[in-house]
């Protein structure tokens, strides 16, 4: 975090040609809310140092015993016949032993005064996967952030815990909307309520994501630090994203709803079941949370807390299961014995498939995706320049690999590393993963939904893009260099729509003739 602020503001002042103190004042300026922490480094930073010296001599950033000494940068040349790291801090660090005082409290984020509060909910809505507003606890919220409709479908009567997206209507809904798809009351005309008219035999079903963080649909905006696009704008979503656990689930892959902001365009599974049946607005869920490993040994307590659904009450639902990497991405040092293993992953997913199997209405189905070859990142990214080093041509997403990993973060030690046999078995472990799935799949048998495998399309996407005169590159996140891109989101779902109607139709369920009808309602009565 302090390499990130630094080389920001030390970008920021060569950019504008100004000193380090204005450009501390404009990065303020740009930020909401008042970050003191962040004036306070003004009298520390000096542009002839590099981020990594300024950090550690201010022992923000700290080498254990044994451990080396990380660095994003190459290592400054000091003097004219010497050069490194070590020598510049050794230059660096009497200056700063007293200033540097003055941020030792700050070991984490969280103890930044003004964000101690939001940290708190944050912590909330992690350990329980659960909307934070929530006042009638029937784990649906009219409050966007902190686990809220970003994630799930919006709540039409926060004090009712009968009222919620995705259950089959309260007798036709003739005198209110019980499941928030916007369709309740009597049409005037024949006495019929508008729910059964138009909804009753449209197989309605809604749409569930258990993953990762791709699912989750991680972002770091890059004109946070860039400093040629950086302004105030720049910084408008901070709070939202925060708030968000950098996710941005209302622009996914499977349960995107709102138009992207951040690049690209939105298309989900979700706008496309609800173009294909309008009665099934609202009626999403993203169970997905940064860094989850595939199935947790003991699954049935994480669904228990998050999924919504009620087998005699509502809907059935298409159920995909996705996490595309993190078993066997982990920032370990021995990173493969730390992956899941074959027999891991055939106990934990058929485990939790009972547990589905036990609480999905009747008519559900699942799909399982497969895990993706992760060489992609590396032959794409390795030698061009990150974010950060866009300005003076200095960084890398080679550098930063290799700094994240130094650092025993980085989001797949197997994957984003210049070990090109390493990178191999990593990708090795994930197809005998992705063959457990597929396994499953055509052998396993379940009461209450039917089972299918999909592999996740990234060849498809990566060909379909370049027909479009797109760069490989494009498609991965430009801040991690490791998450799908909001375009590759987009892609993907148009690829996996085209193999369900193809291959499994049963899953989208019929056309709603009556969609047509339904708009033209909504429009004269102005929305309602």
């Amino acid at each position: 975090g302090c390499v990130l602020v630094v080389s920001v503001i030390e970008q920021l002042a060569q950019w504008h040609n100004s000193t380090v103190k204005a450009a501390v004042e404009r990065l303020c300026d740009y930020i909401p809310g008042k970050y003191q922490i962040i004036r306070h480094m003004s009298c520390c930073i000096d542009r002839e140092m590099n981020a990594d010296v300024v950090c550690h001599s201010l022992r923000l950033c700290k080498q254990d015993p044994g451990q080396p000494l990380c660095h994003l940068y190459s290592p400054p040349k000091v003097k004219k016949h010497s050069s490194g790291l070590f020598h510049a801090l050794a230059q660096a660090r009497p200056k700063r032993q007293i200033r540097s005082k003055s941020f030792m409290g700050f070991s984490s984020v969280c103890a930044f005064p003004l964000l101690a509060n939001l940290c708190e909910k944050i912590k909330y809505v992690l350990r329980n996967k659960l909307p934070f507003e929530d006042s009638d606890g029937d784990k649906f919220s009219t409050f966007p952030t902190l686990r809220g409709y970003h994630w799930r479908g919006r709540d039409c009567d926060d004090k009712n815990t009968t009222v919620y997206p995705g259950r089959r209507p309260d007798n036709w809904d003739a005198k209110s909307d019980s499941n928030c798809n916007g369709i309740w009351g009597v049409d005037p005309k024949d006495g019929i309520p508008y729910e059964e008219k138009f909804c009753k035999g449209a197989d309605s079903k809604g749409v569930v994501l258990l993953g990762d963080s791709a699912g989750a649909h991680f972002h770091i905006p890059p004109e946070w630090m860039t400093v040629t696009q950086m302004s105030a704008k720049s910084f408008a979503n901070l709070p939202m994203a925060f708030s968000d656990e950098l996710d941005w689930p209302q622009f996914s892959e499977i349960t995107g709803f709102l138009n992207s902001t951040i690049g690209g365009w939105t298309d989900s599974l979700y706008l496309r079941l609800r173009k294909r049946n309008r009665c099934n607005h609202r009626d999403l869920q993203n169970i997905s949370q940064n860094g989850i490993v595939y199935f947790p040994i003991n699954m049935a307590p994480y669904l228990s807390f998050s999924l919504a659904r009620n087998q005699l009450l509502d809907n059935p639902a298409i159920v995909i299961y996705a996490t595309i990497g993190n078993d066997v991405c982990n920032g370990e040092r021995d990173t493969l014995a730390h992956m899941t293993t074959p027999k891991e992953m055939l106990s934990n997913v058929v485990q939790a498939l009972r547990y589905l199997d036990s609480h999905l209405p009747s008519g559900s189905h699942v799909i399982l995706t497969g895990l993706v070859d992760g060489r992609f990142l590396w032959d794409n990214l390795h030698d061009r320049y990150h974010p950060l080093g866009q300005l003076n041509k200095d960084v890398t997403y080679s550098q930063l690999y290799s700094f994240l990993d130094c650092l025993q973060v980085s989001p797949c030690s197997g994957w984003l590393t210049p070990n090109e046999t390493l990178r191999n078995l990593t990708s090795e472990r994930a197809l005998q993963l992705s063959n457990v799935l597929k396994e499953i799949a055509r052998s396993e048998k379940f009461a209450n939904f039917d089972i299918f495998y999909m592999d996740f399309p990234l060849r498809q996407t990566a060909e379909e893009w370049r027909k479009m005169g797109g760069e490989p590159w494009q498609l991965i996140e430009p801040v991690d260099g490791f998450h799908p891109s909001q375009i590759a989101a987009a892609l993907g779902t148009g690829i996996t729509w085209q193999k369900a109607l193809h291959e499994w139709p049963q899953v989208l369920g019929k056309e709603n003739p009556f969609n047509d009808q339904i708009e033209a309602i909504f429009k004269d009565q102005g929305g309602h």
